[in-house]
């Protein structure tokens, strides 16, 4: 065998070790990728349980905005009662 086909197999060779080291590298890497992914997906429930009160607390506001027009609608017609009634006392004392 000739020296350049000892260098072509060394060169070879070391290009396959570092491609080998490569990949167990990625390999690696998404390991470790997958574990986060897993613990984040635990933390992302843990968000949503924790902010379902802030969800809650707009439709408690949009309810007692309703709550809000209703009791003046009835303060209103409470004072049209009062009105038509106090006219009715006075004409009656008259």
């Amino acid at each position: 065998m000739s020296p350049a086909w000892i260098t072509g197999f060394v060169i070879s060779g070391a290009v396959i070790v570092v491609v080998a080291a490569l990949l167990l590298y990625i390999l690696a890497q998404a390991r470790r990728i997958r574990g986060l992914a897993s613990v984040a997906a635990v933390v992302v429930s843990e968000i949503e349980a924790n902010t379902q009160p802030i969800w809650q607390l707009h439709r408690t506001a949009k309810m007692a905005s309703g709550l809000d027009e209703t009791v003046q609608a009835i303060a209103a017609n409470t004072t049209r009662v009062a009105d038509a009634l106090e006219g009715q006392t006075a004409r009656k004392a008259a």
